[in-house]
């Protein structure tokens, strides 16, 4: 059993009640009756016991005590915990205390003094004080705090109703906190907070995250050493709408001329601050239809002076345009830093520091770091380049380089990301001719230290190019939309190799695809390639190519990492074609429907391309293929046949020369007959003959072999009469002054093949006249004669030929 006794001057009620939510199987009984509730007031001497062994399950106790100070003194000093003897449950103990408004109360905590909490949040040993103001009959929640923190007092004008909550196993036996008097404070509270060594608390304003009171007024005090620095940061803060006055905060800070410094809460605060110093929360006169809500929580850091704080870092962006520069903690914007974390400051100035700082172009900045290890620090930057005009950007080759004033600073940049942006009817093409990229496919990987993502995007669609390092086989990528580049490091490596960057762009002409690569790969390099947006397939009706350029004294063989497309159109049809550059060269073509090519040879360079249909729900159109090369090879056979037939021109030359040379010692001077049809000067050369045709003897031969005029007396051995075409004959008609030029003698070769009659080729420049030798051939019968008759009226044949086909007879 339980034996509760209060004296009368204590002005104490003890209330044991069920705790919500539970089942009544427990009760307490005094005396022979039971019950749920026990309400013990002063004077009063209970005696009771429980019906169950665990009442801590079921119930839960409040100890109330009041104390007026307005009409009597106060008992000021240690607060107890009274009265003693009271059963394990989880229990609250309440202090009311009454008094004027023209007093202050003051609440001092023993060490190791308070932390405050957000609301919801619990106490790591669930011992928690809460602490509320009352003027009149208005209250204002100070806030709820656990033990194990920096503050040490807190000054309140008029009551106070003090509050500490202690679980049923709790060992505490103190209070730990007493009440003194003070004067007037002439504002809502005063929060003391003494900070020793490197630390971070947390704070908020009075009914956080409801609103402060209107027109109220209220201040923290921060206690720190003179050898330590301090910086403040607002987490989350609103603000009311005032009609008179305006919300702002106020500092009293060591050292400074112009105190207080007054900052509205949008503002960047202090940062940086050499010991103790005072921050106030002024409220206004709230609008009464639509008030608002004035709260704030912020976060008060010291640190010690960093061995480089007087250190300033140079970043020139006064040559930049369209470019932010924003140094971060890791993780940002995503991922906010634990207040337990050790923090890293960027100042541009010895008061503006803050975790997050953000440089624009046009300017030129001095930074330094309040930060032990700079390396949870990174960068990231963003550049803008458009095009409105096309001629004059056409012109003008932009350069995707990391800014010297970036790579300088002792931070590793995360990413930089460039936004291209053209109209409809402006592309963008981007290059990169000494390194190349490589596309990173899990086939092969990008191992360096940087990297570029690439996307493709309108107000409609965004398309997702790929990820490309520097190293590969690509030189030159041109995309129809605006364009997204963000090149992202792993690793401290890109410091090294950000001199080498190469990657550069240009604004071309509309271009048919939606994007096409050039690919310019190395000697026996094997290269994988893919379709954009993998792996969530390409945007329907959405073409792309690839120009693969095949080097000299290569052979590039092409395939694909699957048999076929693996989709079915809704509308539409997907098809990949595939064509050599050569002329006559066949294009392959294969529908979503068809086996895609089986692996193949390409002798030239060859285009490879994509073109999407809508597919059905659910299916998505992924593509990859490969291009190796080797050596081209030569066929035997082909040299066995070259070899062959030089061997057959040497003999047959040889066998000429043997001829000719047999046949000058045995053969009479040949007799030349006047051919009609044979042009005797060049086309567009008749300044060459001085005199008309008419007029010189150009035509009259010197020399008549008496042999060739007698040639009909000739008999061969057959009894046959030779032909008369080697003969002799006057010509009596009328002579022009450009007689036709003959064809030449490959075409006269054609001629006995085709009946066709073509326009004949113009003959070689040459400043003399063109004869045409004929010379009786041994066997030749009149058919042939008559044949040549009909062919244009070429009835000769030159000597050449004529010596040739001798050669050829014998």
């Amino acid at each position: 059993s339980f034996t509760i006794s209060l004296r009368t001057v204590d002005n104490i009620t003890v209330t044991i009640k069920r705790r919500p939510n539970v089942s009544p199987r427990c009760q307490i009984r005094v005396k022979s009756v039971s019950g749920s509730e026990l309400k013990i007031k002063s004077g009063e001497n209970v005696t009771f016991t429980f019906t169950c062994s665990t009442p801590e399950k079921y119930f839960i106790m409040e100890i109330q005590k009041n104390i007026d100070c307005v009409s009597g003194p106060c008992p000021f000093g240690d607060v107890h915990l009274y009265p003693p003897g009271l059963p394990r449950l989880n229990r609250t103990f309440i202090w009311d205390v009454k008094a004027s408004t023209k007093a202050g109360l003051e609440l001092r905590f023993s060490t190791p003094w308070l932390r405050q909490i957000e609301p919801g949040e619990t106490c790591p040993d669930f011992v928690s004080y809460n602490i509320n103001s009352c003027i009149d009959k208005a209250k204002v929640n100070i806030g709820t705090f656990c033990r194990n923190g920096s503050v040490s007092r807190v000054k309140l004008l008029g009551g106070v109703v003090m509050s500490l909550r202690l679980p049923w196993d709790s060992p505490l036996m103190t209070s730990g906190f007493n009440i003194a008097n003070r004067a007037s404070i002439k504002r809502l509270c005063i929060i003391e907070s003494i900070l020793k060594g490197e630390s971070s608390i947390t704070l908020m304003s009075p009914n956080y995250p409801l609103g402060f009171p209107e027109d109220e007024l209220m201040t923290w005090q921060f206690v720190v050493p003179s050898n330590m620095r301090a910086s403040v940061f607002f987490h989350n803060y609103s603000l009311s709408n005032c009609e008179r006055k305006e919300e702002r905060v106020e500092y009293y800070l060591p050292g400074s001329f112009s105190n207080p410094e007054v900052f509205k809460l949008s503002d960047s605060q202090p940062a940086n601050i050499a010991g103790s110093f005072n921050l106030s929360l002024q409220g206004c006169d709230q609008d009464a239809q639509n008030p608002g809500i004035l709260r704030l929580l912020f976060q008060v850091v010291v640190q010690h002076p960093q061995v480089d704080e007087n250190v300033t870092h140079l970043v020139d962006l006064s040559k930049e345009y369209n470019t932010t520069v924003t140094i971060h903690f890791e993780g940002w914007p995503s991922r906010l830093p634990l207040m337990s974390e050790p923090i890293c400051l960027i100042c541009k100035d010895p008061r503006t520091c803050d975790r997050v700082l953000t440089l624009v172009s046009g300017a030129i900045y001095k930074i330094s770091f309040l930060c032990k290890d700079l390396s949870r620090l990174r960068i990231t930057a963003e550049k803008g380049i458009s095009c409105v005009d096309l001629r004059w950007c056409q012109r003008k080759i932009y350069a995707l380089s990391v800014p010297k004033a970036i790579t300088q600073l002792p931070i590793r940049l995360h990413k930089f990301i460039w936004k291209l942006v053209a109209p409809d009817v402006i592309n963008i093409e981007i290059t990169s001719p000494s390194l190349k990229l490589q596309q990173h496919v899990p086939e092969q990987r990008c191992n360096t230290s940087y990297s570029y993502s690439i996307v493709s995007a309108t107000p409609e669609t965004e398309l997702n190019v790929g990820v490309f390092c520097p190293g590969g086989s690509i030189e030159k990528i041109q995309m129809r939309n605006n364009i997204t580049i963000s090149l992202k490091t792993f690793g401290k490596g890109f410091l090294n190799e950000s001199n080498h960057q190469d990657l550069k762009m240009s604004f071309v002409p509309h271009i048919k695809d939606e994007c096409t690569f050039t690919v310019s790969p190395d000697q026996k390099a094997k290269v994988y390639l893919q379709t954009p947006n993998w792996p969530y397939g390409l945007p329907p009706y959405v073409s792309m190519s690839w120009y693969v350029i095949v080097p000299d004294k290569q052979v590039a063989r092409l395939g694909f990492s699957k048999d076929r497309m693996g989709i079915v159109c809704e509308t539409g049809r997907a098809y990949v074609n595939i064509k050599e550059e050569t002329l006559r060269a066949e294009e392959t073509v294969r529908r979503e429907d068809e086996l895609l090519p089986e692996p193949r040879n390409m002798n030239h360079n060859f285009w490879v391309n994509v073109s999407n249909c809508k597919p059905v729900d659910k299916m998505q159109l992924t593509l990859q293929f490969w291009v190796t090369f080797a050596d081209r090879q030569i066929d035997l056979g082909v040299i066995l046949a070259v070899v062959a037939g030089a061997g057959v021109l040497m003999a047959i030359g040889l066998t000429v020369c043997c001829v000719k040379k047999k046949k000058k010692k045995s053969q009479n001077p040949m007799v030349g007959v006047y051919n009609p049809n044979v042009n005797t000067q060049v086309p567009g050369k008749q300044g060459l003959f001085t005199k008309g045709r008419k007029n010189n003897e150009s035509h009259v031969y010197a020399v008549i072999d008496d042999a060739m005029v007698y040639g009909h007396l000739l008999k061969e051995s057959n009894g046959l009469v030779a032909p008369e075409v080697d003969v002799y004959r006057p010509f009596d008609g009328p002579i022009g002054s450009m007689p036709p030029s003959p064809p030449p003698l490959s075409f006269r070769k054609d001629i006995k093949r085709s009946s066709n009659t073509e326009e004949p080729l113009p003959l070689m420049d040459t400043d003399h006249d063109t004869y045409t030798f004929a010379h009786q051939k041994s066997g030749q019968s009149e058919d042939n004669g008559d044949m040549n008759e009909k062919n244009n009226g070429d009835t000769s044949m030159s000597l050449l030929e004529n010596k040739e086909q001798e050669s050829l007879v014998e």
